[in-house]
């Protein structure tokens, strides 16, 4: 629907449009479609949801490095075909040791996400901003307990794919250039991604010769290489010269975390999410809240007032742990979501925090490292101060959800704060307007957080803004690559014994791809 009112805000006149994935089989749903067609094709050779989900993780780090990687940290929900559901959590750690007047907060800069910055940013750029990573443990524990094949096979497509490099495109080329001047800060980075000393051109293709490398010894020698054995010291070596306090031990200490799904009952259906550290729990009470005040009804402008109360009234409740900056661009989250025949669904939402994450690589490995000290408050005594061998809190927030013991959908996104108000509309749009996921997904949204700033896609229908601008502040934008106003959300729904994939219609390279 077109508003006139915000005609001057429509810089982008093209239709976006993603088409849903449709099958019986199974289908991945990623934010590049090298990684989707790589967990389908698992799918297609008799793996399951798990081994495509994992599958896919791997191969993202080798066409969007800066979104996620060996250094990521984040959550996989596994929900087994009768609604069964289970948390993988390999969220980023604090070294055991760390000088905390290293740390100490500078007195007028922030860091992305609103924290107070480290001097010289030390706890946002460069490797002493490195938290221990944990997606090798998990992906390895979650393909131990509920894969089919092999960690091995699992690495094999992203081996293959680092072995031809990274193929640029424009959005590559765009991506890129906007980090320019730190990645030409770090020898890493700017060995690999700023060829010639600036950003490459499509077309271009840019080596990854040492992550190809590191990635092949994975696969021989499994996640202890990199917890402690030949990776982790070669890691440990740059890392030091960086000024960063993970040792060795730390590497060799980690764990990730395997348990029961949080869950909460909403409309006859089971809505799982993950435990403290994420942002589930909120996600949980903002759709309590609609449930009991809205319950079933079509898409229109209350369910939307209903829902952005609900929202106001989680980020209140949850406003202790939650990071100070209400949106962010500057993210580089990712989401898989991935079922197979079976009815098996998993999801998957890791990181590196920051857009290339720290902004620094390690030449001895190739790994691009997460800028995880940024999730933590550098100032003592706080709610979320910087403290050892602290798991780092944030807003990712996947989703599973059950109907009468058989799975029924999972969904996630990438964007901070915009998360969870991405995820409880979809939310809704499934339970109680009854949607599916391709519907669900091309419907505009809005996003609201801890202030009563409302945040309109200007292609919402004008009786949704005028309800909304009745309980708040609103301020449209028009839905665009760049910037990124709201979340990238994906989802795989069921309808009947046909599952649905639909990706984030906007993100440029996102896709949902079908086992054949």
């Amino acid at each position: 629907m077109i508003n006139p009112q915000y005609s001057d805000l429509r810089f982008e006149r093209s239709i976006i449009k993603k088409d849903a994935a449709r099958s019986e089989k199974g289908v991945v749903t990623s934010q590049h479609y090298v990684a989707a067609e790589a967990g389908a094709k698992v799918l297609a050779s008799g793996g399951n949801a798990v081994d495509a989900a994992v599958t896919a993780a791997f191969v993202l780090q080798t066409v969007e490095p800066w979104m996620s990687g060996l250094a990521g940290c984040g959550y996989m929900m596994i929900m087994q075909p009768d609604g069964q559901t289970e948390v993988v959590e390999f969220t980023g750690r604090v070294p055991s040791h760390f000088d905390e007047d290293y740390y100490r907060p500078d007195p007028v800069m922030k860091t992305f996400i609103g924290h107070p910055a480290s001097i010289e940013n030390r706890n946002e750029t460069g490797f002493s901003s490195a938290v221990i990573p944990g997606c090798i443990r998990g992906f390895y524990e979650a393909l131990k307990k509920h894969g089919t094949i092999g960690f091995d096979k699992a690495l094999q497509p992203a081996i293959d794919q680092a072995r031809k490099g990274l193929v640029v495109d424009w959005h590559t080329t765009l991506t890129i250039a906007m980090a320019q001047s730190d990645l030409a800060a770090d020898e890493g980075t700017n060995a690999i991604f700023l060829p010639n000393g600036h950003a490459p051109e499509p077309g271009q293709i840019l080596p990854l010769t040492q992550l190809s490398k590191t990635l092949e010894i994975l696969a021989d020698e499994g996640p202890d290489a990199f917890y402690g054995g030949q990776i982790g010291e070669r890691l440990i070596e740059d890392l030091k010269k960086g000024n960063s306090f993970i040792t060795l031990d730390d590497l060799a200490d980690y764990q990730a975390q395997i348990y029961p799904a949080r869950r909460s009952d909403i409309q006859g259906k089971r809505v799982y999410v993950a435990g403290e550290t994420s942002a589930g729990q909120r996600l949980l009470d903002s759709l309590k809240f609609f449930d009991d005040k809205h319950g079933a009804g079509p898409v229109g402008p209350e369910m939307f007032v209903i829902l952005a109360n609900g929202l106001w009234e989680a980020f209140s409740a949850h406003k202790k742990r939650l990071n100070p900056a209400e949106k962010t661009n500057k993210t580089s989250t990712t989401h898989i979501n991935a079922v197979d025949a079976h009815g098996r669904m998993v999801a998957i939402t890791f990181t590196l925090l920051n857009r290339f994450g720290a902004r620094a690589l390690s030449p001895k490995t190739g790994i691009l490292l997460n800028n995880g000290m940024s999730w933590f408050d550098p100032t003592p005594g706080r709610a979320n101060s910087l403290r050892p061998n602290a798991y780092a809190p944030s807003n990712m927030c996947p989703v599973a959800i059950a109907d009468h013991s058989k799975s029924f959908a999972v969904l996630g996104a990438a964007g901070g704060n915009q998360i969870v108000p991405t995820l409880a509309q979809l939310s809704a749009f499934l339970l109680h307007a009854g949607l599916d996921a391709e519907e669900a997904m091309n419907i505009p949204r809005m996003s609201t957080g801890p202030t009563r700033d409302i945040a309109v896609n200007i292609d919402m229908p004008a009786d949704i803004i005028a309800a909304l601008a009745a309980i708040g502040t609103i301020k449209p934008s028009q839905q665009t690559v760049f910037p990124r106003p709201f979340a990238s959300p994906g989802i795989v729904s069921r309808n009947s014994n046909l599952f649905i994939g639909m990706p984030d219609t906007t993100y440029p390279p996102a896709f949902a791809a079908v086992c054949d």
